[in-house]
């Protein structure tokens, strides 16, 4: 991929892979200096395996303004709902209500139409649930 030419501040790239299955998989960049000298990065380990677990991972950034991004597991496929509540139980957003396949989950959370506080996001699953709380700050 195209680097960012002459710099001494630090730069973000990201790459999707789009072979990969469930697996361990180990990943490295090779920076290529223009007149032909490189070095690589350290070893990043990328872990695709089965879930053992279902877990609800606590929202980033937290406290958030206004996007949040929640990440779940999911052990075995079935029906899941993610939803937002209030302090006062109301639900204020529903994240998602649908069928999803083993593995790991990541959603973004767009809070932009709800004002400052905590609110509490929930999995539920046939036989679990779990909740965290979240802080918007505007």
């Amino acid at each position: 991929m195209e680097g960012h030419g002459h710099s001494n501040s630090p730069k973000d790239y990201s790459f999707i892979d789009p072979g990969v299955s469930g697996g361990k998989y180990l990943y490295r960049l090779k920076q290529i200096d223009t007149d032909g000298q490189f070095e690589y990065s350290k070893i990043v380990e990328v872990d695709l395996s089965v879930p053992q677990q279902f877990e609800l991972s606590q929202n980033y950034p937290n406290p958030f303004n206004p996007i949040t991004t929640i990440k779940f597991s999911v052990p075995q496929s079935g029906n899941v709902k993610l939803l937002v509540y209030n302090l006062l139980g109301e639900e204020v957003a529903e994240l998602a209500n649908g069928f999803f396949e083993t593995g790991v989950h990541t959603l973004n959370f767009n809070a932009s139409s709800l004002n400052s506080g905590v609110y509490i996001y929930e999995l539920s699953t046939e036989g679990f649930i779990q909740s965290r709380k979240m802080t918007l700050i505007k």
